[in-house]
């Protein structure tokens, strides 16, 4: 009997067993600045979070206080300018097995660190477009670490 027949019952119970996510994948570097409105270095001055549930879901919306240390695309903000970055997470909290779906932005910062944020305003930002002058983080790999010189 082929080998393939005796673990071919088992791939198929492993498979089947496992959770179902719908992550949205992460986009390349040449794609987060291609789909930006503006991308800028700055430092985390703060980070404010504010939770709510919405049916089977547990949003976290968060704002990210930047002060801006380089603007690389985009107008309006310069050296020195505080911007807010907007971003959101959710977590199943619902009954029974959670359906496919993305739970939102990754490699969230801390505050005090120097990251690169590619952002969307009134424009489409990875996951819809807003139209409302506030700048979000393109979904949902929008932050990049910048490493310090010398290390």
């Amino acid at each position: 009997m082929p080998r393939w027949l005796l673990t071919a019952p088992f791939a198929i119970a492993l498979a089947t067993a496992l959770p179902v996510r719908a992550e949205k994948v992460d986009l390349s570097p040449e794609e987060l600045r291609k789909t930006a409105t503006h991308v800028v270095v700055g430092q985390i001055t703060a980070v404010y979070s504010r939770v709510e549930t919405n049916g089977d879901w547990r949003y976290t919306h968060h704002i990210a206080e930047v002060r801006v240390a380089e603007t690389e695309k985009g107008d309006g903000l310069k050296k020195g300018d505080l911007t807010y970055a907007r971003y959101w997470q959710k977590q199943w909290v619902g009954r029974g097995k959670q359906p496919p779906d993305t739970s939102g932005h990754r490699g969230l910062p801390n505050q005090g660190e120097t990251i690169r944020i590619y952002m969307a305003r009134n424009a489409y930002d990875g996951f819809g477009t807003t139209n409302d002058g506030g700048f979000n983080v393109i979904g949902a790999n929008g932050f990049e670490p910048v490493k310090a010189a010398g290390k």
